[in-house]
């Protein structure tokens, strides 16, 4: 995978704990951002699963079936 660089500021506070868990850890800050920030996706994508279920159940979100919609596309499956 590509890497890509960032520069962002952090609050003083949590870039200290920062540093001092990669030194508990004995690994770079930038593995510990990574996995922090891999963890915290993987987090939001349950909200938003979560969220759109929901909708899903009130019938804001309409569900289409697909052989309807490759019907209506032209698409012959």
């Amino acid at each position: 995978m590509a890497t890509i660089k960032k520069l962002f500021s952090i609050d003083e506070a949590i870039a200290q704990e920062l540093e001092q868990v990669a030194s508990a850890l004995h690994t770079s800050q930038k593995d510990i951002v990574e996995k922090a920030l891999d963890f915290y996706f993987d987090y939001t994508d349950g909200i938003i699963a979560d969220s759109i279920s929901k909708k899903i159940d009130s019938s804001e979100i309409k569900l289409h079936n697909s052989e309807d919609v490759y019907k209506e596309l032209g698409i012959d499956i």
